[in-house]
């Protein structure tokens, strides 16, 4: 395995989505909150009383998770890595990057999305103002 997938963190693969709770959740929710212990409690008052999910749901399987074309995070790597690895070598910190793109394309990450948006306009631009670096032009489409 390499090196950089030892580095994702659990909190990656974790579905940030607040959950809605009925009045009897909400009911049990404040009852296992009154039967905590002292340390128990901190913790929950640390993150917010509103921000803790007891009932959160359990992560997705790496494996499970997919994009728009049905292809988990490892594909997505793994081809974008192989038709990279054809024209040019690449780095350590090349491959976590993509890692970390992809990650973030299948988990739905804003940041990412807003990152990849912001590289389809900048393409774009350096396209249309003639700028083109030549490992771009190799790239498929």
């Amino acid at each position: 395995m390499p090196s950089f997938l030892s580095e994702i963190h659990a909190f990656m693969y974790r579905d940030n989505t607040p959950q809605e709770l009925n009045e009897e959740q909400e009911a049990s929710k404040r009852d296992m909150y009154e039967r905590m212990s002292p340390r128990g409690r901190r913790f929950v008052d640390r993150i917010g009383y509103e921000n803790w999910d007891p009932f959160q749901k359990p992560n997705d399987p790496l494996d499970i998770r997919q994009d728009a074309t049905k292809r988990t995070t490892q594909e997505l790597v793994r081809e974008f890595l192989q038709l990279v690895g054809k024209s040019d070598s690449y780095s350590n910190e090349y491959a976590r990057g993509a890692l970390q793109a992809a990650l973030g394309i299948v988990n739905r990450d804003e940041t990412v999305r807003g990152t990849f948006d912001f590289c389809l306009w900048y393409a774009d631009l350096l396209r249309r103002e003639g700028h083109v670096k030549p490992h771009l032009e190799t790239m498929p489409r």
